[in-house]
């Protein structure tokens, strides 16, 4: 399960950096924000990592 959920939101992510329309990624960031927090919940990546990857999308978005 954990395997799935990891290799889900590095999807989801993947997909954040693909997009070119602000909207529809804006739209994607906060369930894959979410998605983050629950693996750095389930420690299934480190918090650190977490805030990285949430700092990085957020600042892709908002420069789209």
């Amino acid at each position: 399960m954990n395997r799935y959920q990891h290799k889900t939101t590095r999807n989801a992510i993947k997909a954040i950096r693909l997009a070119t329309d602000k909207n529809e990624a804006s739209e994607k960031l906060s369930s894959v924000i979410s998605m983050i927090d629950k693996l750095a919940k389930k420690n299934i990546i480190h918090a650190n990592k977490a805030s990285n990857l949430k700092s990085k999308l957020t600042k892709h978005v908002a420069a789209l």
